[in-house]
């Protein structure tokens, strides 16, 4: 077995496929190992290939104004750049930088026509997963428009939760490191904002940082500060 299939058993993307699929399809994807900083791909650049996270985090961003907004976290299991494949000539929308030591599988558009050709489910599942994405973009423009800076905090901490949650002894931990500014930045606001924010729910106990992993120990209370 190539050991890129376990990866592709757990991808939603490829879920639906038989062992024997992905046993073609596994060698045609390349094993790329990047050092924390490294740059994937710069917003404009022309995009031929996706890419496939094996371990490691991707922060998915771009400059406005020279402040950096921070469109997606992807981490291990996660796929993103899909765009690129599915139509030729396309530029990069964002840039795509490593968090922390990564490997990552690269898929080419040449090659992924010539799995299209002998199983063309997947481009439905890559036409699935597209318009999730587009719901949730949808979700951040709706989010920026009508709430404030402490509801999108919020809530921005429970989609985290959701996307790279896992569960501990009192909470569920997002498992991603993520500065202030970070947050900030995945938030749409000024760093001060969001530690005001930060600091009121460490005071009520509903969450805990430690080494910069954010832990929510009341969910429920959380959800309802949600202003929806």
């Amino acid at each position: 077995m190539h050991k890129i299939i376990p990866l592709l058993q757990n991808v939603p993307l490829f879920q639906d496929f038989s062992p024997e699929e992905l046993e073609f399809f596994a060698p045609l994807f390349t094993e790329r190992k990047f050092k924390k900083g490294s740059i994937l791909f710069f917003e404009g650049d022309t995009g031929d290939e996706m890419f496939l996270i094996q371990s490691g985090v991707v922060k998915i961003y771009r400059i406005d104004n020279a402040k950096e907004i921070i469109l997606a976290l992807f981490r291990d299991g996660d796929y993103f750049g899909e765009m690129a494949l599915i139509q030729k000539g396309l530029t990069r929308s964002a840039t795509a930088e490593t968090l922390e030591p990564s490997i990552i599988y690269t898929l080419a558009r040449s090659q992924l026509f010539e799995f299209i050709e002998r199983s063309p489910k997947l481009c439905m599942k890559l036409l699935e997963d597209t318009m999730q994405r587009l719901r949730r973009a949808n979700e951040q423009i709706y989010d920026l428009t009508f709430l404030d800076v402490r509801s999108r905090t919020m809530k921005t901490i429970l989609r985290l939760t959701e996307e790279h949650g896992i569960k501990k002894p009192g909470g569920t931990m997002i498992d991603v490191k993520l500065t202030h500014q970070q947050l900030a930045n995945l938030i749409g606001t000024v760093r001060e904002s969001v530690t005001k924010v930060l600091q009121e729910l460490q005071e009520d106990k509903v969450i805990t940082i430690d080494k910069k992993f954010i832990m929510v120990k009341d969910m429920e209370g959380l959800k309802s500060r949600v202003q929806l």
